[in-house]
């Protein structure tokens, strides 16, 4: 289902994306000095590449996690452990091409940056996935898209 936004006239129109979206980074313990840096940084990326409003609503629940994990705990099929995982999750259709191409290479080069560490790109793999409709649990409410741009209208005094 292509996102939806509900226009002025009150009715529903495909353009504006809607999600809070999550990423979660694994990475070896020690790769990032400034962990909280690189989530922050993460979070503000996806906000501005779903073009969705910069309101608490949205950014209070964006959020990025840096999970670091013993080298012993994972392996590649050749048996290397320094690689990194960042995986994205936003709602059903959040994305068009333009915006995957666009958040994937800016993550690349966030990954890198916050490592020190050019030649991590070539070790760093970017996994996009859309949660179902209805598939976003904020404050006790699963909500569907509709219901997210609703709120969101609300909140910026458009409904």
């Amino acid at each position: 289902m292509p996102p939806t936004r509900i226009d002025d006239n009150g009715t529903y129109a495909q353009m504006w994306t809607t999600a809070m979206p999550m990423l979660d980074v694994y990475a070896p313990k020690g790769v990032f000095s400034d962990k909280h840096a690189l989530a922050k940084e993460l979070a503000e990326t996806i906000v501005r590449w779903e073009k969705v409003p910069v309101i608490p609503f949205f950014t209070d629940n964006t959020a990025a996690f840096i999970h670091e994990l013993e080298p012993e705990s994972f392996s590649t099929a050749g048996g290397g452990s320094n690689s990194v995982r960042v995986h994205v999750t936003t709602n059903a259709g959040a994305l068009n091409r333009e915006q995957q191409l666009g958040l994937v290479k800016d993550i690349f080069a966030l990954i890198a940056e916050a490592a020190a560490d050019p030649s991590l790109t070539e070790r760093t793999w970017v996994t996009l996935t859309e949660a179902v409709p209805g598939g976003w649990g904020i404050g006790g409410h699963a909500y569907t898209n509709e219901e997210i741009v609703r709120t969101a209208r609300k909140l910026l005094g458009k409904e």
